[in-house]
């Protein structure tokens, strides 16, 4: 765990100080909650991304488009 790690837990654990027992088991119930919910949100936006781009064109045709869509102008710069 890292410096900020820690400082932040141990700054949030001075917060919770003050809850009664039932607010902290909420709240131990609430943080179990979204580990189990935040790796499979993960996975789920990864493997979403793929195909994201969905194009009847070929790569090249694409390709092909996107150059020559560039526009480029010259601009003299003086020194």
């Amino acid at each position: 765990m890292t410096f900020t790690d820690r400082h932040i837990v141990e700054a949030y654990s001075s917060l919770f100080e003050g809850l009664n027992p039932i607010s902290k088991l909420e709240l131990i119930e609430q943080l179990s909650k979204s580990l189990k919910t935040e790796t499979k949100k993960k996975e789920n936006k990864f493997f979403k991304s793929f195909g994201a781009f969905a194009s009847k064109k070929s790569a090249e045709e694409i390709t092909k488009e996107i150059r020559s869509a560039r526009k480029f102008r010259r601009k003299e710069i003086k020194l």
